[in-house]
């Protein structure tokens, strides 16, 4: 599977794969904060301050999606980026769990 970039618009398509990079990175931190929170790794202030930099983070994403109109961009290739990594780790896994049968 390959990420599909638009050559008419290049400009979009790469505007469109970072701001999908930047979701995932996101996505990845938050749960990352979610289980230091769990654990009380996390103060009360430490932990509205990166609620606080998530919501300021969502807004600024939302914002450049809608200035440059990529919000179906970034969406389509969000969605390619997580259909590739779920590839990925279904080849990683799958010999781990065979290997685990034998």
């Amino acid at each position: 599977m390959s990420i599909q970039i638009e050559s008419d618009n290049l400009k979009e398509g790469l505007l469109g794969l970072v701001i999908a990079i930047v979701e995932v990175l996101k996505d990845v931190l938050q749960k990352q904060a979610i289980h230091r929170l769990e654990s009380g790794s996390l103060n009360d202030e430490e932990a509205d301050r990166l609620g606080l930099a998530f919501m300021k983070l969502d807004e600024a994403i939302e914002k450049i999606k809608k200035e440059n109109g990529l919000e179906q961009t970034a969406d389509k290739i969000r969605a390619e980026l997580d259909g590739i990594v779920n590839d990925a780790l279904g080849t990683l896994i799958s010999p781990l769990q065979q290997e685990n049968v034998k």
